[in-house]
């Protein structure tokens, strides 16, 4: 097997905290090689958490059987009792000098400017870590400051956080990642599978309940793989009726795109949007807008 089919089978490597050895080799494929960064690997898990919520209800309601409770929660579940947990990793390799502005990223999140709405996105657990190799060929890592970074609101119902990433040069190795909590169940992030850089890896990982309905708009492209199975996801609560595990069925969808630049064929975003009957549209992003994205 040829060494760069060998490199290929090895990557993406998903786990985050220590780049591979291959990563490390790696430069690049096709016409990636010219490129001042890749992307190694950039990944968003989506999963759902359900609380039941009955102990606030009234006590008629707390007698509802386990038997009942997926067709109690289809009418109770609403933005008071359902969280949306987003888990965002990206891993950036810089090849040349003039690549190191490709370390600086932006996130857009949802915070209103109006006192009356009281939902927005909390970002989290924002954790940046720069990897280098010293002249003895030793691997260092240095974590970066997170507090400071600018925001600037983008619309009355958006803001967008730039971060700069300082200290970085040809041969370092990025690794990015945060946690998003939203309160709005009838509204996801989109994803960017063709960034401004060549990308190596990149997956979004859904899990919805089956009572949420959206319409997936999966990007068109043969190097785009879909698919979606049946799943199970298991109640927060705090019965003791419900603590053998109840569980709503969900559908899991997993889109993945792998070795796909940015100069060839336009490859769309891949959106979702809410198809429940009789929910309100929640307030999308303005147009040319995305939840994260590599400066160009």
């Amino acid at each position: 097997m040829a060494c760069g089919s060998m490199v290929h089978a090895q990557l993406p490597n998903e786990k985050f905290g220590k780049p591979s050895s291959m990563e490390w080799d790696f430069a690049g494929w096709g016409k990636a090689v010219d490129a001042d960064a890749i992307i190694l690997c950039k990944t968003m898990k989506v999963t759902y958490q359900i609380s039941d919520q009955i102990d606030n209800y009234n006590k008629s309601d707390s007698d509802v059987s386990i038997e009942r409770l997926d067709d109690f929660g289809k009418n109770m579940i609403d933005e008071g009792n359902i969280l949306v947990k987003y888990e965002v990793r990206l891993r950036t390799k810089i090849l040349k000098p003039d690549g190191a502005r490709c370390a600086n990223i932006d996130i857009t999140c949802f915070n209103a400017d109006d006192n009356l709405v009281i939902n927005h996105d909390e970002l989290s657990d924002l954790k940046i870590t720069v990897f280098s190799k010293n002249e003895k060929g030793k691997v260092e890592k240095k974590k970066v400051n997170t507090k400071g970074f600018t925001k600037e609101r983008i619309d009355s119902n958006y803001e967008v956080m730039h971060i700069t990433v300082p200290d970085v040069e040809a041969g370092s190795i990025i690794e990015y990642q945060y946690n998003i909590t939203s309160t709005r169940p009838h509204y996801l992030y989109d994803w960017l599978f063709q960034e401004s850089i060549p990308t190596v890896h990149s997956k979004c990982d859904i899990e919805i309940p089956a009572m949420l309905q959206f319409n997936m708009n999966v990007p068109i492209n043969n190097l785009i793989k879909s698919s979606v199975k049946a799943g199970r996801l298991a109640y927060d609560t705090n019965r003791e009726d419900l603590k053998r595990g109840k569980t709503c069925v969900t559908n899991h969808y997993e889109i993945v795109g792998d070795y796909i630049l940015p100069d060839e064929e336009e490859i769309a975003p891949f959106t979702s949007r809410i198809a429940t009957p009789n929910i309100p549209l929640p307030a999308f992003m303005p147009e040319g807008a995305t939840h994260l994205r590599i400066k160009k």
